[in-house]
């Protein structure tokens, strides 16, 4: 995968032009692009990391960062960011921490500043960025489809059974649960209220899958509060595009 950053600024400075050179000549294929929405937006294509340089009297405007927000909040993207220490802090407060790798004071520190480009791409290989889905389901071969389906976009874990689950849950963190509703030994809901019952365990996100489709089952699912479900019938296309919305909601 090319690794690629934008370097967005209301203008290319020495400073800036440095260490776009520091950047390209690290492997990684840098362009600058003025501090515009519609100029970032055209630049952004398969773009995986965003600098923001703020140079002096020249904090960026409040549509550009709504704009930095959306896009990095869906692509699962984050940001550096570049300036003096008052600036720093105005765009900290207009956009989420999640969403900032790091921050670097002027005058910038080269080394530091090309270690941590390389680092964030190195993690980006490695899928560290990626939410984390466990699926829970006795039937091998669903198990193998969606892991097949989703491993692109997630890091996917899988689960035969609702107790092979818990034990995994007891030492790893997930960002969501996939849970057949339907199981043998130890149910989906059975499950569900043994994650809820468990301080560690209570807070993440559990989706059902099932294979009934009738009103009663589906109030059924409903009614134990999941933070919603999947009928098995589901096509690929349209899991990704929802379980996308999911954590652009959920961020």
């Amino acid at each position: 995968m090319l690794n690629k950053m934008l370097f967005v600024g209301e203008k290319e400075s020495f400073i800036a032009r440095v260490l776009i050179k520091k950047v390209i000549d690290a492997g990684v294929d840098c362009q600058f692009v003025a501090g515009s929405v519609d100029a970032v937006s055209a630049a952004w294509g398969d773009a995986t990391l965003v600098t923001l340089y703020i140079d002096e009297g020249t904090r960026p405007k409040e549509d550009l960062l709504h704009f930095l927000i959306d896009t990095l909040e869906e692509k699962g993207l984050k940001l550096i960011l570049v300036g003096e220490q008052e600036d720093l802090n105005y765009v900290c407060d207009h956009i989420p921490r999640e969403l900032i790798y790091q921050e670097f004071v002027r005058p910038v520190d080269n080394n530091k500043f090309i270690e941590a480009v390389t680092e964030y791409f190195a993690k980006v290989q490695t899928g560290e960025f990626k939410k984390r889905i466990l699926i829970v389901d006795d039937d091998p071969q669903y198990l193998s489809l969606v892991r097949e389906w989703l491993k692109n976009d997630y890091k996917v874990t899988m689960a035969n059974s609702g107790l092979q689950a818990i034990k995994y849950l007891g030492k790893n963190k997930v960002d969501l649960i996939l849970l057949d509703h339907e199981m043998p030994v130890t149910s989906g809901p059975q499950v569900l209220e043994m994650l809820r019952s468990d301080p560690e365990t209570s807070g993440i996100p559990v989706m059902f899958l099932t294979g009934r489709s009738d009103k009663e089952s589906v109030m059924a699912v409903l009614a134990l509060k999941p933070e919603g479900y999947f009928l098995k019938t589901i096509q690929k296309a349209e899991l990704l595009e929802k379980l996308g919305e999911f954590f652009i909601l959920h961020q």
